[in-house]
């Protein structure tokens, strides 16, 4: 038996095969005569033929071979022969967890990679966001001062101008430092939504604000969602309507956290009510709101939106 087993070795070394586990058992079996062999090493089995009762050999290291039926008797020299194969048996295993360990490990980094580029993109989307509805409002501001400012210059009293402009400029700078590191406004977060839209908008003499039927808190992420697209509405208003009337509503309903800015400007033509200021779309979706634009030419224009419960 021993000598069919190391032919068969032989022959599969010569043609350049690879050790298969299941015809080294079927060699075995067939040699000694039995029904059934069955290889066991590791945590595999590779077995060739059946049998009722097994008689088990041990190869050392935790490996086996039993033979069917038991009547088939011990087998002699069969460890020594097995000694080699088994090992490179094993080490084909160890081999090929290796090589599955190293494709997950590769596609887990991959995930990472994928994962982390995504995460600085929305980071980065946040910040323009940010920027572009926070700070962008003070600068706005600030132009329309310099205007004024300006125009006091040529009539000889801009002592107070060039002072509000120095007020506002250190404001806005404010603000650019805050956005940058990610800093949601201190007044937001301590006093809410309504103290925050008041302490911003109080500046802008045709802007009115009416919370009164704000009465409760909202989780941060909603409240500054909410903020930062009325900033924007406002800031919208203020350069395309210029000079008119802006009112801000905030509210609570049965449905959610409610606003709309309304400004009574020379509207536009909407060609749909969801369309027109994807910045506002994308901020109020990302806390599962939503926003529609109403205008018409000569009708004014209103941002209206919800967050819901």
């Amino acid at each position: 038996m021993a000598e069919a087993i190391t032919d068969h070795l032989v022959r599969d070394g010569q043609d350049g095969r690879e050790l298969d586990p299941h015809a080294l058992a079927r060699v075995i079996g067939e040699a000694a005569g039995g029904t059934g062999c069955a290889l066991v090493i590791g945590t595999h089995r590779f077995q060739w033929g059946d049998g009722g009762s097994w008689l088990e050999h041990d190869l050392g290291h935790g490996d086996v071979l039993a033979i069917a039926p038991e009547s088939t008797g011990p087998l002699p020299g069969v460890a020594a022969v097995l000694g080699a194969p088994v090992a490179a048996i094993r080490l084909a295993q160890w081999t090929d967890r290796l090589r599955r360990d190293g494709d997950a490990t590769a596609r887990a980094l991959v995930d990472d990679r994928w994962r982390a580029a995504a995460e600085m993109e929305a980071e980065r989307r946040g910040l323009e966001r940010n920027l572009h509805d926070g700070a962008q409002h003070h600068l706005v501001a600030l132009r329309m001062s310099l205007a004024l400012a300006e125009h006091a210059l040529a009539a000889g009293d801009g002592r107070e101008r060039v002072a509000d402009l120095l007020a506002q400029l250190e404001n806005a700078e404010r603000v650019l430092i805050e956005t940058a590191a990610g800093i949601v406004p201190g007044t937001l977060v301590t006093d809410g939504l309504a103290a925050a839209l008041r302490t911003e908008l109080a500046r802008h003499g045709n802007v009115t604000l009416d919370t009164g039927r704000l009465r409760r808190r909202y989780p941060t992420p909603v409240e500054s969602a909410v903020y930062y697209v009325v900033l924007e509405a406002v800031n919208n208003a203020r350069k395309h309507a210029e000079g008119a009337p802006v009112r801000v509503l905030v509210w609570d309903s049965y449905r959610g956290l409610e606003f709309a800015v309304i400004d009574d400007g020379p509207g536009y033509t909407v060609a749909a009510p969801n369309a027109g200021l994807p910045n506002l779309a994308a901020r109020a979706a990302s806390v599962g709101g939503a926003v529609e634009v109403h205008s018409a030419p000569g009708a004014g224009t209103t941002i209206s939106g919800i967050v819901p419960i």
